[in-house]
């Protein structure tokens, strides 16, 4: 294995970490509808921070970075979704 490649591996594994870790939060949020003890600026920024890290992932075509700012952005769209319509 040459340095990309490990330096990939290592990245799929942080991409595949960072999604699973937002998992569960979003199943919560879709069983119970309730969005109470949730912070809306802190989803805001984490779907403005995906949004940077996902443009900087395709213009290095970086793929894992690519994936996990993909998935994170979209659970983290739908958490901050649900937040406003739940208050």
């Amino acid at each position: 294995m040459d340095t990309v490649q490990i330096a990939n591996l290592f990245g799929f594994i942080a991409a595949g970490i960072g999604i699973v870790m937002f998992i569960p939060q979003a199943v919560q949020v879709w069983k119970t509808k309730n969005t109470k003890s949730l912070s809306l600026a802190t989803f805001s920024l984490l779907v403005l921070t995906s949004v940077f890290w996902l443009i900087y992932g395709v213009l290095l075509s970086a793929k894992p970075v690519i994936l996990a700012n993909a998935v994170v952005l979209t659970l983290s769209l739908y958490i901050a979704a649900m937040k406003l319509r739940y208050k």
